[in-house]
């Protein structure tokens, strides 16, 4: 039998068994010093895009909002208009910077919905390329990476930082 061995998944696994440390989506925003460490690409007025520290595929992002809630339904109007009007500029950034051809967007609500962290809603949004998936996946229940994910984030910061300016000076979202 052959091993893969993946021993950065253990950390995913210990932050979701660790209940005790509270909302990792609500801590990660706290120290505003410390966004590329965080992965935090760019800060909203109610909501913030974060890069998936586990993602399913190079610059995989979500969409988070402040306000700590499990439910979509919870969030206002303003919070779900900022969230979509992010994911829009997010697959923007991405088609520009890394050249995606294809997203998957999405919610995991719950955790029978496939949701790690139920507690607190937030959108998924995936870029795609032609041939992305291969046979790992399928035979190998494993991901290949082709980069790191402070090089995908360097890549990306750019586009953020440019659009978080540009809705400065037109009166939008800090």
């Amino acid at each position: 039998m052959n091993q893969l061995w993946a021993p950065w998944r253990m950390q995913f696994i210990e932050e979701l068994r660790d209940k005790s440390s509270g909302c990792i989506f609500c801590e990660l925003v706290q120290q505003t010093d410390q966004d590329r460490d965080r992965l935090i690409l760019h800060r909203g007025t109610t909501c913030y895009v974060l890069m998936n520290r586990f993602p399913y595929n190079n610059g995989h992002l979500m969409i988070i909002p402040y306000q700590h809630t499990g439910k979509l339904s919870d969030l206002s109007g303003e919070e779900n208009a900022e969230m979509m009007a992010l994911a829009a500029k997010s697959v923007a950034i991405m088609e520009e910077r890394i050249e995606a051809e294809g997203f998957n967007c999405g919610f995991n609500i719950g955790k029978v919905a496939g949701a790690g962290i139920a507690d607190h809603v937030h959108l998924h949004v995936v870029p795609r390329w032609c041939g992305d998936t291969n046979f790992l996946p399928i035979l190998g229940d494993t991901r290949s990476m082709p980069e790191y994910l402070a090089n995908t984030y360097d890549r990306l910061v750019e586009g953020f930082n440019d659009m978080a300016k540009s809705m400065q000076e037109s009166g939008g979202s800090r």
